[in-house]
């Protein structure tokens, strides 16, 4: 039997987020850089850094959650590089970007309410069932 989720679950499903997204932003800032300057491998080696705190936390995070779900709370990324962008980048956020990154969060939380164990089963050859050979049922 799995174990009731709490707040404090759901809190690291975000900071593992959070922190994921923390890598686009040190990439970026690489990317900006000279390759191979002091810049370039000072932000590489910070975006490295975060990946491995995200791993520490992806692995607390899978313990604890099905893997469907935290998979698709990941998307919420989007959400949290587009706001780095506008703060860090100063890159605009446009209604296009908005209703993209709304389409993913209704679908995300499509995925969290709905069907936790109801899953499709389906109606194969295992039924006794005399069509007739006609394929339908009579």
């Amino acid at each position: 039997m799995k174990k009731k989720l709490g707040l404090g679950d759901i809190l690291l499903l975000e900071i593992s987020v959070v922190v994921y997204s923390l890598s686009t932003v040190a990439g970026n800032l690489a990317g900006q850089s000279p390759f191979l300057s002091r810049n370039y491998i000072i932000y590489f080696g910070l975006e490295f850094i975060i990946l491995a705190i995200y791993a520490v936390l992806w692995q607390q995070v899978i313990k604890r959650f099905q893997l469907s779900i935290a998979y698709c709370n990941k998307s919420v990324t989007l959400l949290w590089s587009m706001l780095w962008n506008f703060i860090i980048f100063s890159q605009g956020i446009t209604p296009g970007k908005v209703a993209g990154v709304l389409l993913v969060m209704a679908g995300v939380i499509v995925m969290n309410i709905g069907g936790h164990g109801d899953e499709v089963q389906g109606t194969g050859s295992s039924e006794n069932v005399d069509n007739g050979g006609d394929g339908h049922a009579e």
